[in-house]
């Protein structure tokens, strides 16, 4: 399974605002759509990314309306490609520490994928194999020539 394979089945909703956007404004928006990133974009190319990280760490340090996305974003998130593997990602995110990752086509953006959605994906393939596994043993051909019982 590869990156676009989560992202056909998870879909391009993106939520995204501009670095000189309020950190209030941000974190409203977050909460409003039940997301823990926003993707920051300036002129139309990804400037950033903003995690729930982030805005807690900013708690500490000031007022969140008098607090500017771009003052607290990660400036270069860590990213893949689409033909990345789902292994080769869950390995990005665990040693980057990564729970949102956008996922780019050159300098395309395509989607951001969430330690969840990975989670999912997986549980989900593996559960189709299972599924299969099954189906295959209980369909299990059955051998006419049984082996002779000894007496």
């Amino acid at each position: 399974m590869q990156v676009t394979d989560i992202l056909r089945v998870k879909g391009g909703t993106l939520f995204t605002v501009t670095p000189d956007t309020v950190l209030s404004e941000a974190a409203r928006t977050m909460a409003q759509h039940d997301v823990g990133s926003l993707v920051v974009m300036d002129g139309g190319r990804l400037s950033g990314m903003l995690t729930f990280r982030e805005v807690i760490v900013a708690l500490g340090h000031g007022d969140l309306t008098q607090l500017r996305v771009d003052s607290v974003m990660q400036r270069q998130p860590v990213q893949c490609s689409p033909d990345t593997g789902v292994d080769a990602l869950r390995r990005l995110m665990l040693d980057s520490h990564a729970r949102y990752i956008p996922v780019m086509d050159g300098a395309t953006l395509l989607g951001v994928l969430s330690f969840h959605d990975v989670a999912r994906a997986v549980v989900e393939e593996q559960d189709f194999e299972n599924r299969m596994l099954k189906a295959y043993i209980r369909d299990w051909p059955q051998d006419d020539a049984a082996p002779a019982q000894p007496s």
